[in-house]
């Protein structure tokens, strides 16, 4: 007779948990073994019968808030939204409320039994776009490990500060600002970070661009384009002054010094779904400011 640990056991059994978290139930009694408490070490055998009872918990203490959400695709286990520049993700500290996760824990309250609240990814407060949020444990526990395997694909639109003649890969390592902490640099001893961009449209002075992400640190993008000396337009804590072309007409000037916030968007994302294993590829439209901020560069920035 074959003999497993039961925490192994409990693994296949319960797939929607984590290995810690049925640990933790073991440990707690709520998960037996024929009626017994066991050690996670214990050895089982296949004719023992095991039992969980009990209820999910809140995870998070953050209540919802009546916060619209523009929902790209939603199911019992997944959903997707398009979160707008401006919107904080989750709340910390200076961020009590009104963050993307106080509107998701409105809309579904089970997420508060979620840790943090259902979001295994993130954008920057400022950064717009498509980002997919689990809703059930099995997908968190899904979603965390497709991230972690790099098999969820994101595709970002942007504009960048100069005359780019083609595409390339930025490979640097990226870790915190030696100076300032509350900032990301290229650093000769941070995580590895690959980001990969080619050329959508070429104008005078600025270049709109499509990037992918092989890795997913923070500001990733941002970081890289700026340590190419092409950062971001609008970026504020990567791109320096706005840089006004010589000779730019009034309409470019304003549009540029107005354009307050990095142009960055996710415009696409793709992943397995947790349950079914279907390739689900979502995309969203760019924000009317980016919009617009390209139509400029158009009518204003030509080569």
């Amino acid at each position: 007779m074959h003999l497993h640990r039961l925490d192994q056991v409990a693994v296949a059994l319960f797939p929607d948990f984590s290995r810690s978290k049925l640990q933790s139930w073991i440990k707690a009694g709520v998960l037996t073994v024929d009626g017994a408490v066991l050690r996670s070490k214990d050895k089982v055998s296949v004719d023992q019968m095991l039992q969980l009872c009990t209820q999910l918990e809140p995870e998070v203490s953050w209540s919802g808030e009546d916060i619209p959400l523009d929902i790209c695709f939603e199911d019992e286990h997944v959903l997707v939204v398009n979160k707008p520049a401006g919107l904080v993700v989750h709340p910390a500290a200076g961020h009590a409320g009104g963050t993307l996760v106080n509107a998701l824990i409105h809309y579904a309250p089970e997420l508060d039994c979620l840790p943090r609240g259902g979001i295994v990814h993130r954008l920057d407060k400022d950064t717009s776009g498509i980002m997919f949020v689990a809703r059930s444990p099995l997908a968190h526990r899904s979603l965390v490990e497709q991230l972690s395997a790099r098999t969820v694909k994101r595709e970002y639109a942007a504009v960048c500060i100069g005359a780019l003649s083609g595409g390339g890969t930025i490979n640097e390592p990226i870790g915190r600002h030696p100076h300032a902490r509350t900032k990301m640099a290229v650093v000769h001893n941070g995580k590895p970070a690959v980001t990969h961009f080619k050329v959508a449209e070429r104008f005078g002075n600025h270049t709109a661009i499509t990037v992918s992400l092989e890795t997913g640190r923070t500001h990733q993008i941002r970081v890289h384009m700026a340590h190419r000396h092409h950062p971001l337009v609008g970026d504020p804590t990567y791109g320096g002054r706005p840089r006004i072309p010589s000779g730019a007409s009034a309409a470019l000037v304003d549009g540029l010094r107005q354009f307050s916030r990095q142009a960055l968007h996710a415009r696409t994302l793709a992943f397995d779904h947790p349950a079914s294993g279907e390739r689900l590829e979502l995309g969203t439209h760019l924000p009317d400011d980016l919009e617009a901020l390209l139509a400029l560069l158009r009518a204003e920035d030509v080569p």
